[in-house]
């Protein structure tokens, strides 16, 4: 019996033996795997962070950019506030100009609109006042409109 132990005893270790080689390989390619997923992590964080800074330059540069204020100051009242408080942060003279231009067609407008039989008539020149002034601020120009664009540079000149 004692052969038996010994070969029972054999077996077992060589079973512990071959364990402990088999965990110690599972353990070599867990690590292996984990520094090949930090290797990915890290690399995946790089390229989120560059693009993370290209997407706020894009909107700083966006933001800064005269052009997008014109155009919201064609929006609407609210898109004409929303304008100047953008204009208020980065002033440019392109945002200010149309500003200014909207503020007059916005003042005319209500005016006009108070007074039933001129209102009917004066929508179409400041419809088309409207969009000539649109397409001129999509372009890139500073054009005045051919209502009292000069004027409204001169009367609103502190916007």
């Amino acid at each position: 019996m004692s052969d038996d132990n010994k070969d029972l005893g054999d077996e077992l270790n060589d079973m512990i033996g071959d364990a402990k080689e088999s965990a110690k390989k599972a353990g070599e390619k867990i690590s292996q795997k984990t520094n090949e997923f930090k290797e990915d992590a890290k690399e995946f964080a790089n390229e989120a962070k560059e693009k993370a800074s290209e997407f706020a330059n894009d909107a700083k540069q966006m933001l800064s950019d005269g052009k997008n204020v014109a155009i919201i100051a064609h929006i609407t009242l609210i898109g004409w506030i929303i304008a100047i408080v953008m204009n208020g942060s980065n002033k440019t003279e392109f945002g200010s100009f149309y500003i200014r231009q909207m503020l007059g067609l916005i003042l005319i407008s209500v005016v006009t609109s108070f007074i039933p039989i001129i209102n009917l008539v004066a929508w179409i020149p400041l419809l088309v006042a409207w969009i000539m002034s649109l397409i001129s601020a999509l372009g890139g120009e500073m054009k005045p409109t051919w209502l009292l664009g000069e004027q409204f540079q001169d009367w609103f000149k502190s916007l």
